[in-house]
């Protein structure tokens, strides 16, 4: 009987120069293995392969040197400690994210979260092209979320609480843009420079400033053999429901627009960034 390559790429299994030998891609979610998970990629490596894995460059592990008659045997291995084989090809690829406002101070978001839900919500759909999304906790942009299909930065959306304020100037300094001024006692925020930091907010020693969490999504990424930087369409979005319908406008702009085999980027290229706005705006002003 014939091998089925394309069925086995498909649950991660991709196929060696060594002949009937695999390097098993694994679902990682958000950058995030238990050490149960962990334990059992060890032992896989250690048993089917030659000892060793792949970090990939987007959070994933690979193991190399998996047979072709322990596949089986492989699955059910790895299944012990709670991890399965990822996926390849057309469809929506790992969801990666940085560690996020859980731990990191410098955090807008939960980033571990939102990586979970998105791959509860998309993981594995399939698309004429391979989509991946990448989550970032802040401007700090820790996993480049602008080179992926669709990019999610955290930010807060800063008003300023005037009768909290003792006008020391620590936001003046801390703004990285420019955005803050104090005259007069007064602090004033241009918001067209605000690129929603959050640095004031997290640096105020009186908590003069309200912060509200959303994101800044871009669209159109790409870091392969053509690098483009994705493009924003809203500057900022509060919502986490409304960030979901952008991401789900974005995900079915791409399966009826797409060619086969053709990313995201050049389909908006082809199509129209513009008609991709004028859905994303309509989400909106729902």
């Amino acid at each position: 009987m014939a091998t089925d390559f394309a069925t086995l790429k498909k649950g991660g299994f991709m196929r060696q120069k060594q002949k009937d030998c695999f390097s098993l891609r694994l679902g990682v979610v958000g950058g995030q293995v238990s050490a149960e998970q962990l334990e059992a990629v060890m032992n896989v490596a250690k048993k089917y392969g030659h000892g060793y894995i792949h970090l990939t460059s987007r959070q994933g592990i690979e193991i190399p040197y998996i047979q072709l008659k322990d596949i089986d045997e492989v699955k059910a291995a790895l299944a012990v400690g709670g991890i399965a084989p990822g996926v390849c090809g057309p469809r929506v690829r790992t969801i990666t994210a940085c560690q996020g406002g859980e731990t990191c101070p410098n955090g807008c978001i939960a980033t571990e979260k939102l990586a979970k839900e998105l791959n509860d919500r998309y993981f594995g759909r399939e698309l004429p092209h391979k989509f991946k999304f990448g989550i970032t906790g802040c401007q700090n942009n820790c996993l480049k979320a602008e080179e992926n299909d669709v990019g999610i930065k955290g930010g807060i959306q800063v008003e300023w609480i005037e009768d909290a304020c003792i006008q020391c100037g620590v936001c003046v300094k801390t703004c990285r843009t420019n955005a803050i001024s104090l005259s007069d006692g007064k602090i004033n925020i241009e918001m067209d420079k605000c690129n929603f930091c959050g640095r004031c907010f997290f640096a105020c020693p009186t908590n003069a400033y309200k912060g509200t969490e959303g994101y800044i999504v871009s669209f159109g990424g790409t870091f392969g053999n053509t690098v483009s930087k994705g493009k924003e369409i809203v500057p900022f979005i509060q919502d986490h429901d409304k960030l979901l319908k952008v991401c789900d406008v974005a995900l079915e702009f791409f399966k009826e627009n797409a060619k086969p085999s053709e990313r995201f980027k050049f389909t908006l290229d082809r199509v129209g960034f513009d008609k991709l706005a004028k859905k994303v705006n309509a989400v909106m002003e729902e």
